[in-house]
């Protein structure tokens, strides 16, 4: 791999697929004040191991997920992702990084209403410059991983709140990521809804070989996990159950 770690390179001499090292992240609020959300926040994530974190409402989970995947930058310390730092990239050069490395599915879908759950699925293969009857074909090929053939042209709002999830998680795949990122991927979805998604999840961690870090409070959720760390007082602890 090149140092400025191109689109279509893996970097495979690290044990880890996403890894971060004393990430320190501090907010300055309107009165000058400084807000440490982040202390030194260490965690690393094996190629293939699922790891679950919770913790208290606001205590930076969602702010540290962001961080893993490039999203926002940490005040201090270093993220790596396939053994690269990417911290300093600049951020034309992140948001390529991003969509070819880290797949994100959210608490809500985030779906483009306009576009079929097939368009949705295709989009980050084309912005990552693939070609489009190969973004075409993966897609298919995604969303009939997910169960969702049948519905490839149908639209958001045509779509069930577990079926629009599904295909968030058949986008978040499209570019063969490392890593899967979920915030709260259940949060939004009753409880029979909320357990086939969670079946997909690990059914396609399996299968892919694939990394997954989950923000959650779903404790059946965080149970299947290989790991549960808490978030709290700004810093990853073992949790009990894990």
């Amino acid at each position: 791999m090149t140092d400025s770690m191109g689109v279509g390179e893996r970097e495979t001499s690290s044990p880890f697929a996403v890894q971060a090292r004393d990430i320190v992240k501090t907010y300055v609020g309107g009165d000058g004040s400084v807000l440490e959300i982040l202390r030194g926040v260490e965690i690393g994530v094996a190629h293939g191991e699922a790891v679950a974190i919770v913790g208290a409402s606001g205590a930076g989970k969602s702010t540290f997920l962001h961080l893993l995947g490039a999203l926002d930058r940490p005040t201090s310390g270093t993220v790596f992702l396939g053994g690269r730092a990417i911290g300093a990239l600049p951020e034309e050069e992140l948001a390529a990084v991003r969509n070819r490395y880290v797949g994100f599915v959210f608490q809500f879908h985030h779906l483009l209403r306009e576009f079929t759950a097939l368009e949705n699925v295709m989009l980050p293969r084309l912005v990552g410059g693939r070609d489009p009857a190969d973004a075409r074909a993966y897609a298919h090929s995604l969303l009939h991983d997910v169960g969702l053939s049948h519905r490839a042209d149908h639209k958001p709002r045509q779509l069930s709140g577990g079926e629009q999830q599904r295909v968030a998680v058949a986008r978040a795949l499209a570019n063969e990521p490392l890593v899967l990122l979920a915030d709260e991927p259940s949060g939004n979805l009753d409880t029979k809804t909320s357990a086939q998604l969670h079946d997909l999840l690990f059914r396609l961690r399996e299968g892919r070989k694939l990394s997954l870090v989950i923000v959650t409070h779903n404790q059946d959720l965080a149970g299947r996990a290989d790991r549960i760390l808490e978030l709290s007082d700004g810093r990853l602890h073992p949790h009990p159950a894990g």
